[in-house]
Order: C-alpha cells, then sequence, then structure tokens
C-alpha cells in the first residue's frame, strides 16, 4: 500500500529524515515510534503531501507521488485521510459543521451532508446530541473522535495518526486506541500511527522505530518485547542509547 524510499527532508542545515525506507503492509496499523523530535511527525507529512522530501520516493500503490504534478498528486491523495494530533477543529463551528466541511466545499447541501454526518458520528460512537455542540464544550476524548470521523467523511483507504492519544488520560488514551482499532478492522483500513509511547503496541500489527533519520527496527507488534534488536530493546525499556 505505501512504500517509502531513501526518503531524506532538510530544514536549513539540518537533515531530519536522513535514509527512510519503509513498506507499510495494506490492511494493518503500522505504529512509528522514536523519541521527541526524531522527525515522526515530518516524515507522516511527507506521506500525505504536507511537506514535500528533499529526496527519495513515496510509492502509494505502485505510485510515485513525488513525481506528479499538483493535480495528479491531491487525486492519488485522496484515498488517505490524516487526524491531526489536537484534532484541528475549527471552534467557531459546530460538531456538524466541522465534520461535514469536506462535504459543504464540494457543493453538498445541508440535507445532504447530515445521514453521512451522523453516520460518521455513529461509527466512533458519537450520537445527535452532539451535532450541534462547539468544540469547546467537548471533552479531549471526544474531540479526536470528531477529527476522526471528520476524516471518516472521505471513505479512505489509509488513515494517517499523528500522535493520536497526546494530552489524554490513561482512561481516554485507551478508549480513543481501541476505537481506532475497531476502525481499521470494520473499515479495513491501512492506518499508520505516529507515537511516543509503547502502549499503542497493544493495539497494532507492526511497529517501525525511527531514530537518527533512519528505521531502525521494523517488526512484529506482537513480538516486539522479545526483539533483540538494540535499539527497540533500549527504546521500549526507556534506556539511553
Amino acid at each position: 500500500m505505501i512504500k517509502l524510499v531513501k526518503i531524506r527532508k532538510k530544514f536549513d542545515n539540518r537533515w531530519v529524515t536522513k535514509d527512510v525506507s519503509l513498506t507499510i503492509p495494506k490492511g494493518k496499523m503500522t505504529v512509528i515510534v522514536g523519541r521527541s523530535g526524531e522527525g515522526k511527525s515530518v516524515l507522516l507529512k511527507q506521506i500525505i503531501g504536507l511537506i514535500k522530501p528533499t529526496s527519495g520516493s513515496i510509492i502509494i500503490e505502485n505510485i510515485d507521488i513525488t513525481k506528479l504534478r499538483k493535480k495528479e498528486r491531491t487525486k492519488a491523495l485522496s484515498k488517505i485521510g490524516y487526524v491531526f494530533q489536537f484534532a484541528a477543529l475549527l471552534d467557531s463551528l459546530t460538531v456538524f459543521e466541522n465534520v461535514g466541511l469536506p462535504l459543504i466545499e464540494k457543493g453538498y447541501s445541508r440535507k445532504e451532508i447530515l445521514p453521512i454526518v451522523t453516520e460518521k458520528l455513529e461509527l466512533v460512537n458519537l450520537h445527535q446530541d452532539t451535532l450541534y455542540k462547539y468544540p469547546s464544550e467537548l471533552s479531549g476524548g471526544m474531540l479526536k473522535r470528531v477529527g476522526l470521523a471528520r476524516t471518516l467523511v472521505h471513505n479512505p483507504e489509509i488513515i494517517l495518526y499523528d500522535e493520536p492519544t497526546t494530552g489524554l488520560d490513561p482512561v481516554t488514551t485507551r478508549i480513543v486506541h481501541e476505537l481506532m482499532n475497531t476502525m481499521q478492522k470494520k473499515l479495513n483500513l491501512t492506518s499508520v500511527v505516529v507515537s511516543h509511547t509503547v502502549e499503542a503496541f497493544k493495539y497494532a500489527d507492526y511497529v517501525a522505530l525511527l531514530q537518527d533519520g533512519e528505521i531502525k527496527y521494523f517488526g512484529d507488534a506482537h513480538t516486539i518485547w522479545e526483539s533483540k534488536n538494540p535499539d527497540i530493546h533500549n527504546f521500549i525499556r526507556g534506556i539511553s542509547s
């Protein structure tokens, strides 16, 4: 589904990703972990096209999107949904308007949008009583779910999550992870989750470690604790390397 080949990104004189190569399996959840400042979010933004890599290839379903013109790239990326770290909801809009915004921009009427928005909210365990609330009236966990519902409006095949549980308490973190896992299986999505915690391993199929601008480890999430790889061993046990 997604193949990264020697992705390099430089900001001024600093290389953030130096030589990232990774194949992300289709229909599975892959969690990319790493210490703060390793460039995990930058890597995710390169996949979705928000940041252009300095060099390298990003291949989605056998198409290298780095070689496409803007219109072609936009079409190729339309199958990808992106869930921002802090949900990125517009405070002046209701939940209905935030979730339905992509459809409103396409010219759909509110009458046409209502059943679609309601369906997506129900998928993330939110009901009609939240439709006309504003972001300021929602809890942190609800904000994350509204952000996910907005992403699902596109019916994406791939969802990228940028630190989806940042700022949440342990109970809400578990709820959000379980929801992501349920969505991935129910809709047969390919999910890529950027995280700095090992909690996400419980719900992942695969784990990749980004360190020093490269992928230092990629393997089965269910056997990661037995891994002999020194980099992932140190990371999951909180040991400085």
